[in-house]
């Protein structure tokens, strides 16, 4: 699995989320760390998606997906330990926690594995 097809839907899931928690609290930061991020995701997504259109590989892009990803499992899990409160703390530094793993995997593979050239 290439990582712009996870990373794509993992921002727009931050940026709902940051929409969410801004409408429905009033909470700026909510607003600006879910957007903020989200956005972030999914500009680094697009262009890896460009890349492997190119047939290449962006390890920019990659590299910023698991900072991103590894920054919010920090965050969200330290105010997760501070409040006891899963939602959206906790949810938020679980998936977070999966996608740095996913993106340290994706690092240490190589990056997306591009098809071979059809004849």
């Amino acid at each position: 699995m290439h990582d712009f097809c996870f990373t794509i839907p993992y921002g727009l899931l931050l940026v709902g989320g940051g929409l969410f928690g801004y409408f429905r609290k009033g909470s700026i930061a909510s607003l600006g760390g879910g957007v903020g991020s989200g956005l972030l995701l999914i500009i680094a997504g697009y262009l890896s998606l460009k890349a492997f259109e190119k047939r290449k590989n962006s390890y920019l892009a990659l590299i910023l997906e698991t900072v991103c990803a590894a920054v919010l499992t920090w965050l969200m899990g330290q105010r997760f330990l501070q409040t006891s409160k899963f939602m959206p703390a906790g949810l938020v530094a679980g998936i977070s926690a999966l996608m740095t793993g996913f993106y340290l995997f994706k690092l240490a593979s190589g990056g997306n594995h591009l098809p071979a050239k059809a004849e």
